[in-house]
């Protein structure tokens, strides 16, 4: 629950629509959202406007989290609205299915769904097609890798214990000679810069285009 003497923050006349943009997801008013939404994304590309403007409010109300001023029901359903916000933006094309692809997105053990989303319409549109893990536990994402063998794997994750897991996803690649090269992202590894050479990840993508480069260039340099 929400502290007994918070207050759900609200914008003042005149906010920055950033500011608005947090209002409206800490009291869930959907319709500002959506409003507020459309008219960031009227620009040329409104995937990258919308990614600019989500991205770094959810880390804030993640940060608010933490310091106990928003509630982690709070918390999710930003999520899920920002979710709402993306999905009819990356349902253009389909995943890759079937068949082994040398490019792999999951979030690892965490309920946000939106970094992987967005990272994966980047890829597509570039040409990629990726395969989509969804949202899967440690022990799921080893058996998927064990059978797919991808040359990278992309890793979205919100949370710290997340991003801790990491390590041992990387250590099992290494162990088991799987010929996968991993690329992090994410609030904990913008955040603590020093996180990515902790869990020994290859590199990190700190938006959706910058993962597409680090593809491009693991693609072509193989390791």
């Amino acid at each position: 629950m929400v502290p007994a003497n918070d207050v759900t923050p609200s914008a003042p006349a005149g906010a920055r629509p950033a500011d608005q943009f947090e209002a409206a997801l800490l009291s869930m008013d959907r319709i500002a959202v959506h409003s507020i939404a459309r008219q960031i994304a009227q620009a040329a590309d409104p995937l990258v406007n919308l990614e600019d403007l989500i991205v770094p409010t959810l880390e804030r109300i993640g940060r608010l989290w933490e310091e106990g001023k928003v509630s982690l029901s709070q918390v999710y359903m930003a999520g899920r609205l920002c979710e709402g916000l993306i999905e009819p933006l990356t349902a253009s094309r389909p995943d890759a299915a079937g068949a082994p692809a040398p490019l792999a997105v999951a979030t690892l053990d965490d309920y946000h769904l939106l970094g992987r989303q967005m990272v994966c319409s980047a890829l597509r549109s570039a040409g990629y097609s990726p395969a989509n893990y969804g949202r899967v536990t440690l022990d799921e994402l080893l058996t998927r890798l064990r059978a797919d063998r991808p040359s990278v794997l992309l890793v979205s994750v919100l949370m710290l214990p997340s991003a801790l897991k990491v390590k041992q996803v990387v250590t099992a690649i290494r162990q088991e000679g799987l010929p996968t090269r991993v690329i992090v992202g994410g609030a904990p590894f913008r955040l603590a810069p020093f996180l990515a050479a902790e869990v020994e990840a290859d590199a990190v993508g700190t938006n959706a285009a910058s993962a597409v480069s680090l593809v491009r260039s693991f693609l072509e340099v193989p390791a």
